[in-house]
Order: structure tokens, then C-alpha cells, then sequence
């Protein structure tokens, strides 16, 4: 067995005595911290444990790490269901099961509140597990405010929102089978549909719409770095910071995400300033610890602004 899948092997073994109780990234290769597994991550969905592979490894090393996940799950540490392989650099991101009961959906939980989430079928499953402080610190600012989603997939955020006691939520997103899953989401958790909206539409041709629900207290921008035909960061994400004072309430706050490795904070930070002077930088929330980044830059960026 190579090093680096010896090492990826440690970390598992380790990481799996005891499983975690709730879903959690076990191996963050992406962080760099670990020559030889920069395109590996490996998570746990409450006994599916998905391996996933942003790139092609090294001749010999697929193999490798197919017999040490097989032989995995023949130690006594092991106590999952299934392991997932999936292969994120090929079209489609195709998903391997290579033990256990292939299962296409499964109900996972993060700090006490369930998402719905899809393996094996398409590249991302439902729940981007870098952003659970991001969601813990809507919830625990949510109470009896209303509260703007702008791309909001599968309502993650909307969720921790109305278990904080959010007054209103509107989700925001041009993927309407997202937002299917989002209420798949708020369901799952008992909450009351009557508190929760949901805009299957392109963000630059609703501006109308979203101002119809407002003024908001607290607004989430967490968009994809390119999104075709609707949304590339570099350019678009200006657009909507330009929009924020007239949507906010005096006071009103805002989650300002970026997740691409090579633009850092002062993108968001500089922004702001320029587009919506108005909005002081407040706090750059922290990264879970299992996503820790050889570049502090590089990982996600999760800031805080606040009006007036």
C-alpha cells in the first residue's frame, strides 16, 4: 500500500472509532494539508460513507484505494451500511458502490435537523457540509426576522432559519427541483409551509419579486463560482450587492458567501465597500476544523455585514 493511502486509511480507522452521530466531512484532501490526496474527500451521511475523487489519480492508486475501502469495512471499527465511490472528475460524476445496499436517497442529520439528500445520482447531493457553522449561525440569528435565501439549492439555510424561529423565509434559486428538495427538507423537520417561500426563478430577471417579500432582516448570498448562461462570480456577484440597501431593513444583516479557492475575502470585503457602502464588514464566520485549508484563503468564506 502506498503512503498516502496508508495515511487516508489512518485517518478513516481514527475518524470511524466511534462513527460520528451526526453526517460530518471525515478527510479534507482538498485542503492540501495532505501530499499525495488532494483530490480526495471522504464524509460520512449517517452510514453511507461517500469517497469522492476530483480528479484522476495517479496510475495504481484507484485500486489501492478500492481494496483498503473494501477491507475497511471488514474491521471492527466499521459499523456503516454502504461506501460510495464517487468519480467527480468524469461526466456526470458517476457514483460506484462498492459495499452494501446501493441507496439512492438518504435522511441525514446536522446539529439535530434532517436534510433529504441524493447519492450515486448526480454530482452534488444535496447539503455542502463546509457550510454547517454557515447554518448554525442563521439559525441562531433567525429569531422572528424575515429572512432572504438568494440561491438557495436545496434550502439548507431556509431550514436552520425556521428552526431558529425565522418569522419568513424566501428561497431563491432557478433550479426548481432544488427547491423541490427543499421542501422535501422542511417537511422532513415538522416546520409550518406557511412560513416558507419559494422563487424558482433567475435572480437579474426577479429583482421585482424578491422585493415584493421584503425588506428583509437578514439576507444569504452563497452562489456557485459559475453557474452557465446565469451567474459567474467575477462578474455578476456586484450586481447583487449594489441591490442590498434597498432590500435590508435599517440594521438588516447579511451572510456573504465565496467558495472558490483562488479569490480570498478582500473580493467580498472591497465589494461591498464599493457597491454598498452603507454595509459594514462585521466577522468572517470559521470553518468547521475537518475542513482545515494549508492556505487560510482558500477555503470557504463565510462573511458578515451590517447595515446602518
Amino acid at each position: 500500500m502506498s503512503p498516502a493511502i496508508a495515511t487516508l486509511e489512518q485517518h478513516l480507522l481514527a475518524a470511524l472509532d466511534p462513527a460520528p452521530q451526526e453526517t460530518r466531512r471525515l478527510f479534507h484532501g482538498r485542503g492540501r494539508c495532505w501530499p499525495g490526496l488532494e483530490q480526495i474527500t471522504v464524509d460520512w451521511l449517517d452510514g453511507v460513507l461517500l469517497v469522492a475523487l476530483f480528479r484522476e489519480p495517479p496510475e495504481g492508486q484507484l485500486a489501492e484505494l478500492e481494496a483498503m475501502l473494501m477491507a475497511l469495512a471488514e474491521r471492527p471499527q466499521w459499523s456503516g451500511q454502504a461506501i460510495l465511490l464517487q468519480h467527480r472528475y468524469l461526466p456526470d460524476s458517476p457514483g460506484q458502490w462498492l459495499w452494501g445496499a446501493p441507496c439512492q436517497q438518504r435522511e441525514v442529520v446536522e446539529d439535530g435537523l434532517k436534510y433529504l439528500l441524493d447519492l450515486g445520482v448526480r454530482q452534488n447531493n444535496g447539503l455542502f457540509l463546509d457550510m454547517r457553522y454557515g447554518r448554525r449561525w442563521v439559525r441562531e440569528q433567525a429569531a422572528g426576522k424575515r429572512v432572504l435565501n438568494l440561491f438557495a439549492y436545496t434550502c439548507g439555510f431556509s431550514v436552520a432559519a425556521i428552526a431558529g424561529g425565522a418569522e419568513q423565509v424566501v428561497n431563491l434559486d432557478m433550479a426548481k427541483s432544488a427547491l423541490s428538495r427543499g421542501r422535501d427538507n422542511h417537511r422532513l423537520n415538522g416546520h409550518d409551509a406557511s412560513r416558507v417561500a419559494y422563487l424558482g426563478h433567475e435572480l437579474f430577471k426577479s429583482w421585482g419579486k424578491v422585493r415584493k417579500y421584503g425588506p428583509y432582516d437578514l439576507i444569504i448570498i452563497d452562489p456557485p463560482t459559475f453557474q452557465r448562461g446565469s451567474f459567474v462570480l467575477t462578474q455578476d456577484y456586484a450586481k447583487i450587492l449594489r441591490r442590498l440597501p434597498e432590500l435590508l431593513t435599517e440594521g438588516g444583516t447579511v451572510l456573504a458567501c465565496v467558495n472558490d479557492p483562488g479569490i480570498g475575502p478582500q473580493f467580498l470585503i472591497e465589494g461591498m465597500a464599493e457597491q454598498a457602502p452603507g454595509l459594514a464588514f462585521v466577522e468572517r464566520l470559521e470553518n468547521p476544523p475537518e475542513f482545515a485549508d494549508a492556505d487560510p484563503e482558500g477555503g470557504l468564506k463565510a462573511l458578515v455585514f451590517r447595515q446602518g
